[in-house]
């Protein structure tokens, strides 16, 4: 009777734990950059909280670790925490040029007050810390987002 229960107990908390597992889903994010002088653009695009604090980093576009403290704010984040980025990093992009990065954002986070945060920096020139910052919610992840420094506009879309 003992291993009964232990094996009924064993098979509700699975079932419990990955039902409670947090869902995410995958959006297609397109970022067109303004047509800037200079060298290529370094894009981090972070989940931000309600408090404006950072949460998580979700792309770095940008492959030189040597200029990420150019991306003052987020590079304080990324330096205390020191939160593994290899999977989402990948080139930086060029004035008129455009990008397009898969986001995968949490579910839970829908509604919440929270906020995906786009900023550039482009060597020997100005650092916007937020360059574009948009809502996470539904409406707010599918609109066109303009941008206020390198990047022109954000653009994503749910991927099914």
């Amino acid at each position: 009777m003992k291993i009964v229960h232990k094996v009924a107990v064993a098979f509700v908390f699975c079932f419990v734990a990955n039902f409670t597992l947090a869902q995410t889903s995958k959006y297609k994010c397109m970022i067109q950059m303004t047509a800037y002088q200079g060298e290529k653009a370094y894009v981090i695009v972070s989940l931000v909280n309600p408090k404006g604090e950072y949460e998580k980093t979700l792309a770095v576009l940008g492959p030189d670790k040597q200029w990420f403290n150019t991306l003052k704010e987020w590079y304080k984040f990324q330096t205390k925490t020191r939160e593994k980025i290899n999977t989402v990093t990948g080139a930086s992009v060029g004035g008129g040029d455009r990008a397009v990065r898969t986001l995968e954002i949490d579910d839970s986070k829908l509604n919440k007050g929270y906020k995906l945060r786009f900023e550039s920096a482009v060597e020997e020139q100005k650092y916007h810390v937020k360059d574009v910052e948009l809502a996470v919610t539904p409406e707010g992840l599918v609109k066109r987002t303009e941008g206020s420094g390198y990047i022109r506009f954000v653009k994503l879309s749910k991927v099914q």
